[in-house]
């Protein structure tokens, strides 16, 4: 039988290339990796049955070079690209480019990406599609006085977001109109030097949140799915760190309400292959309103997999290919929890990066443990990459029955050199707060505060 996809070129590199290698080989797929000078030795480009260097460790001249990436398919036939997460895998000119190129792009269109790469946009589309969105500007603010204004007719405290980019980079809160002036200026400078994008948007700030976000699937023949949700509400800087799955602060009704939204949001873009909605729901209001949409797979997927036990890359490849899924879309269910940990090399107070020479890594093993590592003893983290090493990922019966293994997991987990995060998500395991299940996004700030006063 002859493989779904005669050879696939995976655009990316560590955790997430090994990820969509592993479900390649499985399907018969040969695989092609591609490589920077400083990945030579990485673990997945020995994993692929073809891997070529494409540059020096600078992404803009290797991750991003659209030009070499393509050269490359040509060199090695092959026939389709996956673009992981991060790098190209959000570029409409990207997507265009491969299809071009006559290959097949392992991905949503183009022109659904386009739709939801402006957060002004995308929050104007779903208001549209009877999504639910915060109250908030639907236009780029002009400048700080019209902020101020828009602030007053919202009510502080507000957020003030960049429309390009994600990532949380530029966010920030104001809940006065100091505040704002100083915030305003800080995010429209930010979001220039990191998106090319200067416009900011204004929304009302939900003081108690949780980050709650839907998987979705576009499918072959024009169907939007809903594969359940995940709580990403463990974060840094507003970037996620922990996610679980199902999400312990959202009832079934709220569920039903969600699915259904991320459903219609999906049909708004006429959506194909995977993609996520992102929500934050109010705590104290019980209701929830849509963040943005990721036009790619998450680095979270694991946990959809694990408590549905579907493979999600082969949906992704299934699709791209324009064949039904492996499983009935009929008869999808959720079945026990599971949770992720983000293994960063960082320390685990500051949460600043801490490359190095791995010197030592014993990985964790047993019942419902997963490892989506990106890295292995001797691989050199650099701070030219994103620093996450691995996922470890823990599966239960229950809630606590997954949380007990994924303690158990980073108490056997060693790795040595570089910094890691590991530290902190023993006390996290250990957290009340997070063992009940009742958090939210300021959970991490408020174990920082309390292990200050101790």
């Amino acid at each position: 039988m002859a493989p779904i996809i005669d050879k696939l070129l995976v655009a990316n590199r560590a955790e997430i290339a090994s990820r969509v290698i592993r479900t390649a080989k499985r399907l018969g797929i040969p695989t092609v990796a591609v490589h920077s000078e400083a990945d030579a030795e990485m673990p997945f480009v020995a994993e692929a049955d073809e891997a070529r260097l494409i540059g020096p460790a600078a992404p803009a001249e290797s991750y991003l070079n659209i030009d070499r990436i393509l050269e490359v398919a040509a060199e090695t036939g092959a026939t389709a690209v996956h673009p992981g997460y991060g790098f190209l895998s959000e570029s409409p000119a990207f997507a265009r480019r491969v299809a071009e190129a006559g290959l097949i792009w392992v991905g949503p269109s183009p022109e659904s990406m386009d739709r939801m790469a402006d957060k002004i946009n995308a929050r104007n589309l779903m208001d549209a599609a009877g999504v639910p969105v915060a109250a908030g500007s639907p236009d780029p603010v002009g400048d700080v006085d019209e902020a101020v204004r828009i602030a007053g007719e919202i009510g502080y405290p507000v957020m003030v977001k960049p429309s390009g980019g994600g990532g949380g980079i530029g966010m920030a809160i104001a809940r006065t109109e100091e505040e704002l002036r100083t915030a305003f200026d800080t995010a429209r400078t930010r979001a220039e030097r990191f998106f090319g994008d200067s416009r900011i948007l204004l929304e009302r700030y939900i003081a108690s949140a949780r980050h709650v976000e839907v998987q979705i699937f576009g499918l072959a023949d024009g169907t939007v799915i809903a594969l359940g949700e995940r709580d990403c509400s463990v974060q840094r800087r507003h970037q996620k760190v922990a996610e679980e799955s199902p999400s312990p602060g959202v009832g079934p009704e709220l569920r039903a309400r969600m699915l259904q939204a991320a459903v219609r949001a999906g049909e708004a873009v006429d959506y194909r292959n995977a993609g996520t909605v992102e929500c934050l729901v109010d705590t104290e209001r019980g209701d929830f309103v849509f963040l943005e949409m990721n036009a790619r797979l998450q680095v979270e997927h694991p946990v959809t997999e694990e408590v549905h036990g579907i493979d999600l890359v082969e949906a992704q490849l299934r699709i791209a290919a324009g064949l039904p899924v492996q499983f009935d879309p009929a008869e999808v269910k959720s079945s026990g929890h599971a949770i992720e940990l983000r293994i960063y090399a960082e320390d685990p107070v500051r949460f600043l990066p801490g490359p190095g020479v791995i010197t030592r890594w014993a990985a964790p093993q047993g019942e419902g443990v997963r490892l989506d590592a990106g890295y292995g003893e001797g691989n050199k983290v650099t701070v030219t990459y994103d620093p996450l090493m691995a996922k470890l990922v823990a599966r239960g019966d229950t809630r606590e029955q997954a949380l007990d293994r994924a303690a158990q997991a980073v108490a056997e987990f060693e790795i040595e050199g570089p910094k890691s995060n590991l530290r902190f998500f023993g006390e996290l395991l250990e957290n009340a707060e997070f063992r009940s299940g009742v958090y939210d996004t300021g959970l991490i700030a408020r174990m920082q505060s309390a292990a200050k006063g101790s």
